[in-house]
């Protein structure tokens, strides 16, 4: 997270390249799964639950596997979906990974097709309201994905434990 991400784009290239996922759909989604951010946020939230909880089902019986699966990853909802939502929102503007993992152009995105805009014949005039609004409907998925799943995010390890 310390690095700034132009300095990782020729390793990403290179990577990707290596890998045999260049020009390809895997080459554009499987480097964007995971970031540092993500399990930054999931350990903090995992260190929050009470230890209690765990001991609880383990008196009851439940082995590791179904602790976790059962009782802390129900509780751990608001986490995931707010990664969910975090994760989407840094792909879907992710210019940089885009133009370094393909350059075939039935694999266009389309942050690539509005820098395009931005960057090609409509740069030389004065097009703003095209370019305003090619910015604006490239806003539309993120801002549906935060609306349908913002009520998910509400602290359910509220109660959990009476202490």
């Amino acid at each position: 997270m310390a690095v700034p991400n132009v300095v990782l784009l020729i390793p990403k290239f290179l990577v990707i390249n290596q890998l045999g996922m260049y020009n390809s759909y895997s080459g554009l989604v499987v480097p964007l799964l995971a970031d540092a951010a993500g399990v930054f946020i999931m350990k903090n939230f995992f260190e929050s639950i009470p230890v209690s909880v765990e001991e609880q089902a383990r008196i009851d019986g439940a082995g590791t596997f179904r602790i976790f699966w059962s009782i802390v990853l129900p509780m751990a909802r608001p986490a995931v979906i707010t990664i969910f939502i975090l994760s989407f929102q840094g792909s879907w503007n992710e210019l940089n990974h885009f133009i370094v993992a393909s350059n075939d152009p039935r694999l266009m995105t389309l942050t690539k097709g509005v820098a395009q805009l931005a960057s090609g014949a409509l740069s030389a005039g004065t097009q703003y309201p095209v370019k305003l609004a090619a910015a604006a409907v490239m806003t539309i998925p993120v801002a549906i994905v935060f609306f349908v799943f913002q009520r998910k995010i509400m602290n359910v390890s509220a109660g959990a434990v009476k202490e």
